[in-house]
């Protein structure tokens, strides 16, 4: 899932883009407000963080942006602004999580974790496909019970594949959802990494779980 991080301080940024990355989600970095407002302008996310003492443009006035274009994407407020109006402020215009610096990571993963998964639909903790399961709340796959060992890559297009399970997924969905706009990619690279997760679900599985290519429309994870 690709996620947008706003932070203006660098080297709290680098931190904690690659604490996200590690929890195996697909970041992008805004360094300031007008940024922000200009790629959510025009791209698509799972989530945003949102820190709101921002250079050129206010963190509360990117989130007022937002929800009057309509967004619905969730937003985790992650400020050094912790007093009590600038949290009902900032949830009273449309924020769903608010949490204050200093911040404890293991705390902001859980949060992340909770937001993701409520807003794609899926409140259960655990997400199957016959033998194949995902954890939501360790971000971890097994097939079997076992452990099902993958590489960063191929966990995103995989996880994008079972959160939609019975639907056909396009590549330009999976691509948008594994690769961040500084990613130096082009959209065939999904079919690499659908032709390395087919070699390791037919190793585990014997083809029981498999994904299938339904021309012109996209990828579906299925039971065979």
């Amino acid at each position: 899932m690709r996620i947008l991080l706003v932070e203006d301080h660098v080297e709290l940024s680098r931190w904690l883009a690659k604490a996200l990355r590690d929890a195996h989600l697909t970041v992008e970095c805004a360094m300031n407000g007008a940024d922000a407002d200009a790629l959510l302008h025009t791209q698509e996310y799972a989530l945003v963080i949102l820190d709101l003492t921002l250079p050129k443009m206010d963190g509360l006035d990117v989130l007022k942006r937002m929800r009057a274009r309509g967004s619905k994407t969730p937003v985790l407020i992650l400020t050094a602004r912790g007093g009590l109006h600038d949290r009902v402020q900032g949830l009273n215009l449309g924020a769903d999580d608010y949490m204050a610096k200093p911040f404890e990571l293991e705390e902001l993963e859980a949060r992340v974790k909770a937001l993701l998964r409520r807003s794609q639909g899926n409140e259960a903790v655990t997400l199957t496909c016959g033998a194949l399961s995902f954890d939501t709340v360790t971000r971890l796959f097994s097939y079997d019970a076992a452990s099902f060992s993958l590489t960063p890559r191929e966990h995103a297009v995989l996880e994008a594949l079972i959160t939609r399970r019975g639907q056909a997924v396009s590549k330009e969905k999976l691509f948008d959802e594994v690769f961040a706009l500084d990613d130096e990619a082009n959209l065939d690279a999904i079919e690499i990494y659908i032709h390395r997760l087919r070699k390791k679900l037919e190793a585990v599985s014997a083809g029981s779980v498999a994904i299938t290519t339904l021309r012109g429309i996209g990828y579906l994870l299925e039971v065979r």
